[in-house]
């Protein structure tokens, strides 16, 4: 197989159009990684150079081959109820009420749907204790449609929920017999409470909200320092004031507009 020669010019124009679409900043160190995950691709379509595949991302025309491109240069990884401490804040936070008021949570960055619906069996749980009415729901987003196509999909591989208790699998999911063995499906119960949709957070968010909860985990890391903060105001715009917002807890706190309070690392309150 020939070796796809990645000039210092093809680097400069696929790093400004992944910035331009999608607000993705990739510095100089990264240059290795997107030729090695692009080369195969464009090998397989049968293109001779990086360039002509650049110029296939240029055209408008070829907006599914673009998001190829960006789920090849951006990565996925994440389980069920992943940083449990968040999830330990938002039910103390959604128990403390002192109304059964409607809920309405963002995953503003939900990937495979993991984060979603592992805050779907939360609330249900607390549903089912009486301690939230049940009048609440869950928008999921993400930039990629793959990865949305296969969080409606709702079948996941069973270590993804190796953090889930035992109690809430057997309430929530369906495990898999056979050739399905090793894997578990959310249950309808689970699925008709979340929401999925395609978006771009660098994008206008007119008509999104308000929201009493938004996570935004592990998402900024591939954003620069402006884009990061143009984002998290963004989001935290839709958030009701005094609602939750949580980020990854490597993150630390954004330098945003918005005033925050922090509740422990990684969850803030939005004042005002």
């Amino acid at each position: 197989m020939t070796t796809l020669t990645f000039s210092d010019r093809d680097f400069k124009r696929i790093c400004q159009i992944m910035y331009d679409a999608a607000g993705l900043s990739f510095n100089d160190s990264k240059k290795s990684l997107i030729q090695s995950r692009l080369a195969t691709r464009i090998q397989r379509m049968g293109l001779d150079s990086f360039g002509d595949y650049i110029d296939l991302l240029e055209d408008e025309s070829q907006a599914a081959e673009f998001q190829m491109a960006v789920d090849m240069l951006t990565t996925n990884e994440t389980y069920f109820f992943r940083e449990p401490k968040h999830y330990e804040v938002l039910e103390a936070e959604l128990s403390g009420r002192k109304s059964k008021a409607p809920i309405a949570i963002w995953s503003a960055a939900a990937s495979f749907g993991d984060e979603a619906y592992s805050t779907a069996m939360l609330l249900s749980d607390l549903q089912m204790q009486g301690r939230i009415g049940g009048d609440w729901s869950i928008l999921a987003t993400d930039i990629s449609h793959r990865v949305l196509m296969s969080a409606k999909e709702a079948i996941y591989p069973e270590d993804r929920l190796r953090a889930v208790s035992p109690e809430r699998l057997r309430r929530y999911c369906l495990r898999g017999e056979g050739e399905s063995a090793g894997q578990a499906l959310m249950q309808d119960k689970i699925r008709e409470r979340v929401q999925f949709g395609r978006l771009n957070l660098c994008q206008p968010m007119d008509g999104m909200g308000p929201f009493d909860v938004i996570f935004l985990r592990n998402v900024l890391i591939y954003f620069d320092v402006p884009t990061k903060i143009a984002v998290v105001d963004r989001v935290l715009a839709t958030l009701k004031p005094g609602g939750l917002f949580f980020l990854g807890t490597a993150e630390g706190r954004v330098a945003c507009q918005t005033p925050l309070q922090t509740v422990q690392p990684g969850a803030f309150r939005k004042i005002g």
